[in-house]
């Protein structure tokens, strides 16, 4: 029976940023995934690298600030994932008065240290760009700074991290039993292979479970009664409509229920809408949008843009489920916020670390500080280490990706540019491992059709853990979106011949 120092269950955004530092503290790791990375919460999020704007009314300035914090550090390690997008605030005489965002705007500006990104700023919209989508009732707004991300790949690239120090990474693989090991403090872990059907045991000295929506489905592994505090389950839902307006900026939209809904550039041809919160009571693996909360999106841009949406006018939408860490006083799923709690469960002397809540933005820093609590309960490992490090893909020239991609350009020039920008967006420096040595469009293999190439594909089985057509097209990218069916049958049958081929 192999021997290792932590499990980690779950293989979201937590989870994967864990064994990424735990395995960069010189620890033996081994991360179990019951899916595919990311394939729930984590890659249903708005995309947002942001300190959370609304969450200054709920007077939750230390959350704020951590964010703000983490979206620098997001910003450098990974800039080919995470990029600056102008947010405009129009304002809405209704709701908050012109004061009060301003100074929201100006705690905004300050609370996190910002370097890197512009100040906010009032606006007028008449004669302008920013303002010519919008309803003439809006005359006057403002504008920030905040982050766009890729978020499944932003998983991804720290599983190939924690891969690359040392990790093992076990997709499709449940965690379906937790025994205390006899003859130490440690667990035996039982892991399902839902592909083979076969099950592998593992001794392990901690568990880390970081399986969010199932974080007390874990606990229950392990014995009945361990759950010491509830999650709150939040569905947020998203609509993808056809390019709503012209231009580069995002619009955050106030709603007279408090909420406030983003409108965001998506994929060149579309805007993307989100997000709905609304407390979750069904089954997890089940998760969809229903048509309250589509009409509640169109309702919530038609009161702002002069072009009007139906909910026919859809044209993809997903779904997730958040794992809230239940806040007594947070009246609505809408009101509760990201705040996360890293708990330590000791059961017969042996430990489980469970991970409550959190958000993508501060994923990095709740990673570390777990990775600081597996240290002092091992009595082992190295300090914290991944503030300055870059993610797979953010080494080197990529740290200015203006820079990066203009010489990817010149290397590769027979690229062309359309494929070339995507290539550097989303995999940064680590495009070249794939195209390296080629000098020409057929050095790619099989043209799939709509720019897809066998080269790329097989990249994504081989090296990042893709098993399926939906893993690369709707998680490992977005060209789901944009392919004929043609294209979907030709990805199919070379993700099935790849796949043959290694086993």
């Amino acid at each position: 029976m192999k021997t290792l120092d932590v499990l980690v269950i779950g293989g979201g955004i937590n989870g994967v940023g864990i064994a990424r530092d735990l395995s960069g503290r010189g620890l033996a790791v081994m991360l179990c995934e019951k899916d595919d990375l990311a394939g729930a919460t984590s890659s249903a999020s708005t995309k947002l690298i942001h300190g959370g704007l609304r969450y200054l009314e709920y007077w939750k300035f230390g959350l704020v600030r951590r964010a703000l914090i983490e979206r620098e550090v997001l910003l450098r390690s990974a800039p080919h994932l995470v990029w600056p997008v102008t947010f405009v605030l129009p304002h809405h005489k209704a709701l908050r008065p012109r004061w009060l965002i301003r100074l929201g705007l100006f705690i905004y500006d300050h609370l996190g240290g910002r370097r890197s990104l512009p100040a906010s700023r009032g606006l007028s919209f008449a004669g302008t760009k920013t303002g010519q989508p919008l309803k003439p009732d809006f005359r006057y707004g403002f504008s920030y700074a905040d982050c766009w991300v890729d978020d499944a790949r932003l998983v991804v690239v720290n599983a190939l991290d924690a891969y690359e120090k040392g990790a093992q990474v076990l997709t499709r693989t449940e965690c379906v039993k937790l025994e205390r090991h006899p003859d130490d403090e440690g667990w035996i872990a039982t892991l399902h292979d839902h592909i083979t059907g076969s099950n592998t045991r593992v001794h392990v000295q901690l568990v880390v479970n970081a399986a969010g929506p199932w974080v007390n489905n874990v606990l229950s592994l392990a014995a009945e009664g361990l759950e010491k505090f509830k999650v709150r389950w939040v569905k947020g839902s998203h609509i993808i409509v056809p390019k709503l307006y012209q231009g580069d900026q995002a619009y955050i939209l106030q709603q007279a229920d408090k909420r406030i809904v983003f409108a965001i550039p998506y994929e060149k041809k579309y805007t993307l809408v989100g997000t709905t919160e609304i407390d979750y009571h069904g089954d997890l693996d089940e998760v969809r949008i229903n048509m309250e909360e589509v009409e509640y999106l169109c309702d919530a841009v038609n009161g702002y843009f002069r072009r009007q949406t139906k909910p026919e006018d859809v044209e993809w939408t997903y779904s997730g489920v958040r794992p809230l860490h239940e806040e007594p006083d947070a009246p609505s799923a809408g009101a509760a916020t990201r705040e996360y709690l890293l708990d330590v469960e000791n059961y017969q002397g042996g430990k489980i670390l469970s991970v409550y809540g959190g958000k993508i933005t501060t994923f990095r820093k709740l990673s570390e500080e777990a990775g600081e609590k597996v240290v002092e309960l091992l009595g082992r490992g190295k300090g914290s280490w991944t503030a300055a490090a870059p993610l797979p893909g953010g080494e080197g020239a990529a740290a200015n990706f203006e820079m990066f991609y203009k010489t990817l350009k010149r290397e590769f020039n027979w690229l062309p540019e359309v494929l070339a920008h995507r290539y550097a967006r989303a995999y940064g420096t680590r495009c070249r491992e794939f195209l390296r040595g080629f000098k020409r469009m057929a050095d790619l293999g099989e043209n799939l059709g709509d720019n897809i190439y066998e080269v790329e594909i097989a990249y994504l089985i081989n090296i990042e853990w893709a098993l399926t057509a939906d893993d690369i097209l709707w998680r490992r990218s977005k060209l789901g979106l944009h392919i004929s069916d043609e294209t979907l049958q030709n990805v199919r049958r070379v993700v099935k011949s790849i796949l043959s081929k290694k086993t």
